[in-house]
């Protein structure tokens, strides 16, 4: 009787010690942060491409924040955070895709290229530099003015998430 008692003495200790020595985080976006890192920082992508929109750096800037505080439990601060993102919108481009029989354009892309540099103060093999680049291709027959918004919406969209999976999520 006195070992049945020992031996479910010990099960549940060895049980309680695996409940509480485990931490599983679950996250519905992926997102796989370290406990020790609290923070973000996200400096303005000033917009250094040949060819301007003139809203596209203050709008990317802005996304990639929000992307950062709605999905994550960071708090963002001015500068100098835990994570840390930095970079600048390097290309701009419109050109067309798909040439018909007479030689006219039946669709052209938008191209956005942005230069991230990453720095996890926590974790410096996470660090990078790198380009990210989406485009969106619209039908030549459209003007380009009519649609810019709405493809600088969606590539702007794609950039984020591309930047934030490569930050913070183990994909």
């Amino acid at each position: 009787m006195i070992q049945r008692i020992i031996a479910i003495f010990l099960f549940a200790c060895w049980s309680l010690a695996l409940v509480v020595g485990c931490k599983i985080q679950y996250s519905f976006t992926g997102a796989s942060i370290s406990p020790d890192v609290k923070t973000v920082s996200i400096a303005t992508f000033p917009n250094v491409a040949p060819l301007v929109n003139p809203s596209l750096s203050s709008g990317f800037t802005e996304a990639l924040k929000e992307k950062f505080v709605t999905q994550t439990s960071l708090a963002l601060q001015n500068y100098a955070g835990d994570l840390d993102f930095s970079g600048e919108i390097t290309g701009y481009e419109v050109a067309p895709v798909a040439i018909q029989g007479n030689e006219t354009a039946a669709l052209n892309r938008l191209t956005i290229t942005v230069k991230v540099k990453f720095v996890n103060n926590k974790d410096e093999k996470a660090n990078f530099e790198r380009n990210f680049s989406f485009y969106e291709d619209y039908a030549a027959t459209q003007a380009f003015t009519d649609v810019e918004q709405s493809l600088v919406t969606t590539i702007q969209a794609k950039l984020v998430d591309d930047i934030f999976n490569a930050a913070v999520a183990n994909w």
